[in-house]
């Protein structure tokens, strides 16, 4: 996502054609997250849109704001700034020096609500919140306006100013905007711009106790900051009205346009802070970072690349119809990358020892394994080799069935990179009946050649010697929810939360050198899946920690007889 693009939608055909005829000789953009919980995959899409066209269209001196829309004290914290930062860091996306506060404006907000209180066009209103609810009206019916709609611009001068000085408590008055009580659009039924709050703010101190509404904010911030094009999802569509307006009558240096776009819904997650939100403080997941969540932390944690996240995102496109998206094509984006750039190493995650009973007890051989085979600049590695092995429990049964290739009695089969090895014998537990330990004899001669005469092999398993295995705990994560829609799940949403959305394997192997990788270190457990070193837990040189990224193949499309 660099230089000038080929990509086109209707957003991209509007700003070609504002550059084309003169209207804008640049694009500048913003991306105005509230500073109240974490970002979402959701989030990535307007990410990736807002500063991918400063990045297309750098030539004309593009480009696009960080914008923190921090105009509600009770909510918002600087953790999440500091976590907002650095999400849209790590998908590869930087602002330079165009960092800013809406609550840097406060000013300039509040010189434009005098602007509109001496013009008639607001007031400020003494009912309770209750009152102003209940006369709104309804989708089909006008609302009732106000016994303090037509009082004199000088008192409300005047309240406004006790309201800024702190004589007024919270909730006994609000200023509204003097618009149409009797509009089709209840956004502009004298909607209340600015509120009493006597709460801290996280950049302001207690400079301020009364604290503008959004839809009076943000189009004021766009202004001031000379945003062309402000990009919002679609259900600010019928605000849009609003946004007009507040531009149309206060004293701005700018007027922004905005558009809409179908925002990003992905299937068998939720993207509602309030559903994030019950789901951690219910402990049904970890914290904010959980690797099945769908925000960008915890897509972080499980390994997700931040360049599949983008072109995810680049794929799923813009339109002004919603749909849902299968998460099964953010899946594909992270296996595509993956594998193309993972290295390739060994993990065995139930064990079973295997015994080369004609290898020597002191003798260790390196084999040579291929880093990556889909990319042979990656190079070789050596993998030490030794009597005793551990190798998955599954590849070897006593009683296999049909087009099973694997070790069994009499059967024959490589070591992933090494030799080709023959089932000799096994012991199991007299109680369960579970192998115990299983005896073969390795071939001479056969590490990169085929079988002898008279030998059968037609597989290859990923193995560890025992003598230089990594013990370590590998977490297997996989989707959270068993239903596509898990909002509309008969009996809410915690009666389709997937029970096996999280297993812990305390007892696995790992071929040596995985326990010194720093946190975030991603490769290919060789047939198992894609995993990354955790980013919380694992520490270089103790007992490593990994989280399943992802597996080799979708296997919910089978489930889903796909």
């Amino acid at each position: 996502m660099s230089g000038k693009s080929d990509k086109r939608d209707f957003i991209r055909d509007i700003i070609a054609e504002d550059l084309a005829t003169g209207k804008h000789a640049t694009t500048i953009t913003r991306f105005p997250p509230e500073p109240n919980g974490y970002l979402h995959i959701g989030h990535a899409k307007a990410i990736c849109l807002n500063f991918g066209l400063a990045r297309e269209n750098a030539a004309t001196g593009a480009v696009c704001h960080l914008r923190f829309d921090d105009t509600n004290p009770t909510k918002e914290e600087q953790e999440y700034v500091d976590s907002i930062i650095a999400d849209i860091k790590w998908l590869g996306f930087d602002w330079g020096e165009h960092l800013y506060f809406a609550s840097n404006y406060f000013e300039f907000f509040y010189e434009c609500a005098v602007h509109l209180i001496k013009e008639g066009l607001a007031y400020v209103d003494e009912q309770s919140g209750e009152e102003i609810r209940a006369t709104r009206g309804t989708l089909t019916e006008g609302g009732q306006e106000s016994p303090f709609r037509d009082r004199p611009a000088e008192e409300s001068l005047a309240l406004f100013a006790k309201m800024r000085e702190g004589g007024v408590a919270n909730g006994a008055a609000v200023l509204r905007a003097r618009i149409d009580m009797a509009s089709p659009n209840m956004n502009l039924r004298d909607p209340v711009i600015y509120r009493v709050l006597h709460e801290s703010h996280h950049n302001t101190g207690d400079a301020w106790c009364i604290y503008p509404m959004y839809d009076y904010a943000h189009p004021l911030e766009d202004a001031h900051e000379h945003i062309t094009h402000s990009l919002c999802t679609l259900e600010f569509e019928n605000h849009r009205p609003l946004y007009d307006w507040v531009i149309r009558h206060c004293p701005v240096p700018a007027i922004p346009r905005q558009i809409e776009f179908a925002r990003l819904s992905v299937n068998y997650t939720v993207m509602s802070k309030r559903k994030l939100l019950q789901l951690v403080e219910g402990g049904h997941v970890s914290g904010w970072d959980d690797p099945r969540l769908p925000t960008l932390s915890g897509l972080r944690r499980r390994g997700f690349p931040p360049e599949a996240i983008v072109a995810f995102c680049e794929r799923v496109g813009l339109t002004k119809v919603k749909s849902v998206t299968d998460v099964a094509l953010l899946e594909f984006e992270v296996r595509d990358f993956l594998n193309r750039t993972a290295p390739r190493r060994m993990a065995v995650l139930d064990p079973v020892k295997l015994v080369l009973t004609n290898f020597p007890d002191d003798r260790v051989e390196e084999v040579e394994a291929l880093n990556n085979p889909e990319d042979k600049s990656a190079g070789t590695r050596k993998v030490p080799l030794g009597r005793e092995i551990w190798i998955e429990r599954d590849d070897f049964m006593v009683d296999p069935p049909k087009k099973y290739f694997r070790l069994a009695p009499g059967r024959a089969v490589r070591l992933r990179g090494g030799y080709i090895v023959q089932h000799t014998g096994h012991t199991t537990d007299p109680a369960t009946g579970e192998v115990m330990e299983i005896h073969a004899e390795y071939l001479p001669g056969t590490i990169g050649q085929d079988a002898p005469e008279g030998v059968v092999c037609k597989a290859a398993i990923h193995w560890v010697s025992a003598a230089h295995a990594v013990d370590a705990e590998v977490r297997l994560y996989d989707r959270l929810f068993t239903e596509e829609d898990p909002e509309g799940c008969e009996g809410g949403l915690l009666a389709c939360l997937n029970p096996d959305s999280l297993r812990v394997v305390t007892s696995a192997k790992l071929e040596p050198g995985l326990d010194t990788v720093d946190p975030g270190y991603r490769c290919q457990f060789e047939r198992i899946g894609y995993f990354s070193a955790d980013t919380v837990d694992h520490e270089p040189g103790r007992q490593p920690v990994f989280n399943r990224t992802i597996g080799l193949k979708d296997s919910w499309a089978k489930q889903k007889g796909r």
